[in-house]
């Protein structure tokens, strides 16, 4: 291991591990989480009076990542099934003297680890933040900037009726933010210290136990539990949710892009540097490969969330298992969501917007997302269900002969409507719905999250 291996290092870590996240997560992260664990401990040991404030001290500036060996660690480890032991062992040899006996005072292995877990979450979840954040300002640059960019809007994987590449990016743009808003929500109310000694008891620290846990959380920096939470663990799971939701969201975006940028379809295209998105044989290709790397990340989640929550059954006042589990499922999971955040943000940087292709794609339908204007123009004449028929049997007609469908319907309407109407009906620019305005929206939406203006 190196100092800032975690779950994406080595040959997969410039795609698993984008963005900072890795500088939060590896081994690094985890080792000076646990450090500040132990140092938080005994502030709050000195503040509630069961030691005294210089071996506090000792034990704090004894606290260094610098001076521990994290492979030595992870290798001792395999003795007591968790790196506390070896880690206090270290410790206590490096404090020596008086103070080193008040080291992990009251305290169990799962104490430190989970105090730590919180920590990493904490930390890495601001990385995660803030590339989401960069990644949603430019979503909202390009809701507004193409409020009324006309595009063909699919279900099922067909065009369907037209939208706008505006309130595309809207849509991409509310659940990215709203993903990483109830992120730090979670980080903020459900992180919390853990300190319960061997059971759950606090038994050790006798009346001072509840005290001592108090000043504990507030010397991490973590919330207050209402009591120890050791094998209770839906503060893991409600991380977990939280992260897997801020995939989803980064995926969500990452993978219309893949779509959008297929050769055949163009309506969008990353441009990057020289051999950004080549190929190991093929000189022509451009791949979207921020996007595709976006998607790789967001991917993992589901089975890391399931991994997470599947996690929380744990046996009695400790689990033999569950618990340790948890610890490089959260890590990957962490480095998962902050490298799909960031290669969702290099992707949208890259961006390059394509409203003629976006036109022609529409205009290559023959008119058929327009189907349902026509229906709803005539329904007032002839009811829905006939209009609906009839429009029905034109672009059946029109599929069946390759006949332009303004052709057809304009043949089979004579009488009630001439081929300029139909034209107009026909006319993706005219039936955007609320498009714009739930463009307008969701950029005032964002203003009020963020205090900033919406862009214009």
């Amino acid at each position: 291991m190196n100092e800032d291996s975690g779950a994406a290092e080595g040959l997969f870590g410039g795609v698993f591990g984008r963005g900072g996240i890795g500088a939060e997560t590896g081994d690094r992260a985890w080792l000076r989480a646990l450090l500040d664990a132990e140092a938080a401990l005994a502030r709050a040991h000195a503040r509630v009076g069961l030691i005294a404030p210089e071996h506090a001290a000792a034990i704090t500036a004894a606290c260094v990542p610098e001076n521990f060996d994290a492979d030595r660690l992870g290798a001792d480890a395999a003795g007591a099934g968790n790196p506390v032991v070896p880690l206090v062992a270290e410790l206590t040899r490096q404090v020596g003297g008086d103070a080193a006996r008040r080291i992990h005072y009251g305290a169990t292995s799962q104490d430190i680890m989970d105090t730590a877990a919180m920590l990493v979450s904490r930390r890495a979840g601001a990385v995660v933040a803030g590339r989401a954040a960069s990644a949603g300002e430019r979503l909202a640059e390009l809701a507004a900037q193409h409020r009324t960019t006309v595009m063909a809007g699919r279900t099922l994987l067909q065009q369907a009726l037209p939208t706008t590449f505006g309130a595309v990016a809207a849509g991409w743009l509310e659940g990215l933010e709203t993903a990483a808003a109830r992120l730090a929500e979670v980080l903020r109310h459900r992180a919390a210290a853990q300190l319960g000694g061997a059971a759950g008891t606090l038994a050790s620290l006798g009346a001072d136990g509840p005290a001592a846990a108090a000043a504990f959380a507030e010397e991490a920096g973590l919330a207050e539990p209402e009591l120890p939470w050791h094998t209770e663990r839906g503060r893991i799971a409600d991380i977990a949710a939280a992260l897997g939701r801020v995939c989803g969201a980064a995926g969500k975006p990452a993978g219309d892009i893949v779509l959008l940028a297929q050769t055949e379809v163009a309506e969008v295209e990353e441009f990057g540097g020289s051999g950004v998105g080549g190929s190991s044989t093929l000189p022509h290709k451009r791949n979207p490969i921020a996007a595709v790397s976006a998607a790789a990340c967001a991917e993992q989640a589901p089975g890391l969330v399931s991994t997470l929550f599947a996690a929380q059954v744990q046996q009695h006042q400790r689990a033999a298992g569950a618990w340790h589990a948890e610890w490089p499922t959260l890590t990957r999971l962490l480095e998962a969501a902050g490298s799909a955040a960031a290669w969702l943000d290099t992707s949208l940087e890259r961006l390059a917007v394509r409203p003629e292709a976006m036109r022609a794609n529409l205009a290559a339908s023959g008119g058929f997302p327009m189907a349902e204007r026509v229906t709803a123009d005539l329904a007032d004449e002839l009811g829905r269900a006939r209009a609906h028929e009839q429009v029905g049997e034109a672009c059946r007609e029109a599929a069946r002969t390759g006949d332009a469908l303004a052709a057809v319907l304009a043949a089979r309407l004579e009488g009630r409507r001439d081929r300029a109407a139909i034209d107009a009906l026909l006319d993706p620019a005219g039936y955007l719905g609320s498009a714009p305005d739930l463009v307008d929206r969701a950029l005032a939406a964002r203003a009020r999250r963020t205090g900033t203006r919406a862009p214009s």
